[in-house]
This record gives structure tokens, sequence and C-alpha cells, in this order.
């Protein structure tokens, strides 16, 4: 049988519970019994000094501790005498008062009462030594290192008086007490184990409620429903885990939403090209229009446009995937983007765009890469610049090193681009709709391409206004520190 965790933590807490209970009652019945054995022993030995008192009185009329030897029963009377306590009367057989010197005027004082238990081992543990410590009375074997009270007369000692401690509760009445005083302890043990069983109950269902709620938020997730959220409530590592949870939940929502989104963006940018080829290809069918060089013009620019966009798309799903191929090897990044610039010179004449550089000189900006991609980067850049500037506006590069980078710019002029749509530049397929269009735009990937070149050379790429009034792009490389 499968046992689960809340009764586990629950048995492991009552177990816990349990045994703290039960080595505290034992230390204390232990305690007890050792407590009241001093007790009794205590209260004895006031009837030990009593005694001892009635002794050397006794031994200055006669001298002698023959009396004693002479008349047991007087011994017996003494030490029935000397009992501390009061109670029951002495038991049958012995003198059940005290002697007649105890008498005040013509009224005579009660028996006293003594607790037979005493009355009964105290005798029989206490014992009479003379001066030689040879024994005088005693019923029982006397150890020699045995604590005695020296008995004194005139300075000097006549004898000794000991007793032996108790090392047992032999009487019925003590018995009846520790019983009692057991009892009560297990009664109180009992009831703290059925207060820990409860409260350990209870806990173990509130400590595990967040890890249910965390389980059925789970399942819900592993099933598609990526909305699904737990409460934190409280600060410890279970509300910890719990602001995990929604972070992850919220991170797969937000890449769900990413995934359709990327889907949608595809098909859209897909079927604008199709649809056109097709309606110009059925238009060549029916006749409408004529296979002339114009038409078939216009049916390879968007069968180049299509390519375009499927090379895009595969070269980025190859960077994200780590896929695509970096040879990197020591090179001058501004020679690299002279080249580029001197390539799309006339393209910017023609569209009356001034392009204008401020690079380092030779052998300054040497950092190590792929010559190939850092060639498409800058050359999507610059594309970028003149689907987007207007005529009649400026591109200005320029390049800089400093703290062993190499800091590239790209800064146009109008149109700009609004503050809040920077930051989504370089996302898949975005376009901001006030300055790019398909007809002369690409299909949004070029930045998105631009930002996995510049991470797999271990750079950065951030997008601003512009000075002159358009976008400005900046590159920062980790230079080599040498020459090339």
């Amino acid at each position: 049988m499968k046992i689960g965790i809340t009764y586990r933590l629950f048995l492991a807490i009552l177990a816990a519970a349990g045994m703290a209970v039960i080595s505290l009652v034992l230390i204390m019945q232990w305690n007890l019994s050792r407590g009241f054995l001093r007790f009794i022993n205590s209260v004895e030995k006031t009837g030990v000094a009593r005694l001892s008192t009635k002794l050397e009185d006794s031994y200055g009329k006669e001298l002698n501790w023959d009396f004693l030897l002479r008349d047991p029963a007087l011994w017996r009377r003494m030490i029935m005498a000397s009992l501390p306590e009061e109670g029951h009367p002495p038991p049958e057989g012995l003198p059940d008062g005290p002697p007649p010197e105890h008498a005040e005027g013509d009224k005579v004082q009660p028996p006293k009462l003594y607790p037979p238990p005493m009355a009964l081992h105290f005798d029989q543990r206490v014992f009479l030594l003379d001066a030689k410590r040879n024994v005088l009375i005693g019923h029982t074997a006397i150890p020699a290192d045995s604590d005695a009270t020296p008995l004194r007369y005139k300075g000097h000692i006549v004898g000794y008086l000991g007793l032996l401690p108790s090392t047992r509760i032999s009487d019925a009445h003590q018995q009846r007490f520790m019983k009692e005083q057991k009892l009560a302890f297990a009664l109180v043990a009992g009831v703290i184990v059925l207060l820990a069983a409860g409260l350990s109950l209870l806990m173990a269902r509130r400590l595990l409620q967040p890890l249910r709620q965390l389980a059925d938020a789970t399942h819900r997730l592993a099933a598609g429903e990526f909305s699904a959220r737990v409460q934190i409530a409280s600060n410890d590592e279970l509300g910890q885990l719990s602001a995990d949870f929604n972070a992850l939940a919220l991170t797969l929502e937000n890449n769900e939403q990413a995934r359709r989104q990327w889907v949608a963006d595809i098909s859209h940018e897909l079927r604008t090209p199709l649809a056109i080829l097709r309606g110009e290809i059925e238009a060549l069918q029916d006749g409408v229009r004529l296979p002339t060089p114009d038409s078939i013009h216009s049916l390879h620019n968007e069968t180049l446009r299509l390519g375009r966009l499927v090379d895009d798309l595969y070269q980025l799903s190859m960077s994200d995937v780590g896929a695509l191929t970096y040879r990197k090897k020591e090179l001058d990044l501004a020679v690299l983007t002279a080249e580029a610039m001197e390539a799309y010179l006339t393209e910017f004449t023609t569209k009356e765009i001034e392009l204008t550089s401020d690079l380092t000189a030779p052998g300054i900006a040497g950092i190590f890469g792929d010559a190939e991609r850092l060639h498409q980067l800058v050359d999507n850049l610059l594309d970028n610049a003149l689907k987007y500037t207007d005529a009649g506006g400026i591109l200005r590069v320029s390049m800089q090193c400093r703290d062993n980078k190499v800091i590239l710019d790209f800064q146009d002029s109008a149109p700009a681009v609004p503050e809040p749509e920077i930051e989504k530049l370089f996302e898949r397929l975005y376009r901001v709709e006030s300055s790019r269009n398909r007809a002369m735009g690409g299909a949004g990937l070029g930045l998105a391409i631009c930002r996995n070149i510049v991470h797999a050379h271990d750079g950065s790429i951030v997008a601003q206004q512009s000075p002159l009034g358009g976008l400005w792009i900046r590159i920062e490389l980790p230079r080599t520190g040498s020459s090339i």
C-alpha cells in the first residue's frame, strides 16, 4: 500500500513527538524515584538526630550502654519516640506511648501516632556502635564505611549512631504513592501524544497544501494550460518555489504566444508573394496579360523576393540552433566595413542619400571573427538604411576603439522610429508600419539575423534615436588587442 507524503510527514512528526514525550516521562519517573528516596532519607536523618540526643542523655545517667542491651524494648521505644512524623499507632506488640515523664500536670498527653512504614523499617536500619566502632545494636551487616554520628559525653566519643540509607521503596503506602505518580505521568504523556498527533496532522496538511497546488498547476501546465498560476502564501522555500513556478509558466506562455505569432507571421509573409505569383500566372493563363518581358520580369522579382525570405528564415533558424558555421580568424573590422560601404556607394548615390564614414586607421580595429558573417552584418545594416531612409537624407558610419572594444555606429536621418518601437526592432518579422512596407522592405528578419551574428562574436547590438533624426544602431565587439 502506497502511503502519501501527507501521512508520511504526519507519522514522522508524531514519531518525533512521541519519542520526546516517552523520554521525558522516563526521565521524570527516574528522577521522582531518586528524589523520593532522598526525601525519605533526609526525613529519617532528623530522627537520627533526635535519637542521638536521647542516647547521649541516657549514657550520662548510666555511663555505659548496658542498659540498652538488657532492655531491647527500651531501644525500640526510643527509636519510635524519635520518628519525625505522626501517623498510625505503633505496630502490635510494641509499647503504644512515650515514657510517663512526658505527662504535663495531672493530664497525660495522648500517645504519639507514628507511621507504620517508618516504624517497621527505620528500626531495622538504625545501628549503634561503641567507641571502638564495635556493633552493639544492629539487625543487618553494617559496611565499614557507613556514615555514623559520634555520641559524646563530656567531650569524649562514647559511641556512634548510624542509619543505613534506604535503597528501594518497599512500603505499600510509598509504592501506592509512586504508582499514582507514574499513572499521572502516563496520563499526561497520553494527552500530549494525542495533542501532538492532532497538531502534526494539521501541520502536515498545511505544509503540503502549497505542494498540492503546485502539483495541480503542473498537471495543467503539462496539459497546455499556460495560464496556470499558484498563489504565493509565504516567503519561505515553498514560496520561492511557487514564485519560480509562476515565472516558468509565464515564460512558457510567452514562448507559446511567440510561436503562434511566428507561425502566423511566416504564413503571412509567404502568402503575399505567393498570392502575387498566383494572380499574375492566372492572368497569363486567362489571357488577361500577355507574356511580355515586363510580366516575366515581375514574376522573376516575386520569385527572388520569395527566395530571399526563405533564405533569411533558414539562416535565422540555423543561427538559433547554433548550426551556422563560423570560421573565425583575426581581421580588421575597419577594412571590412570600408569594403562593404564601397559596394553600396552607387545605390546610395542613386537614391540621393549621402554616405559618410569615419573609420579608424587600418590595423587598429582588430577583432577575432568570421569575415563572411561580419560582412553579412554590415550589408544588412547598410541595406536597411538604404531602404528606410528618405531620399536626400544621410547615413553616417563611424568607428572607435576604447576599453578593448571596437564600437561601430550606423546613424541615419528621417524617418525616425518611435521610442516604444525601438526595443522591438530585433524581433523576428517585426516592422514599423510608418516606415516599412513589403513593396520596398524585407520580411523584418535582417536585424534579428544581425543580433544573432553579433552575439555569436560575444558582442552587443542596441538601437536608439539618432541625432540625425532617424535610427542609431551601435555594435560593440571585443578587440583582440593586437595589430593586424
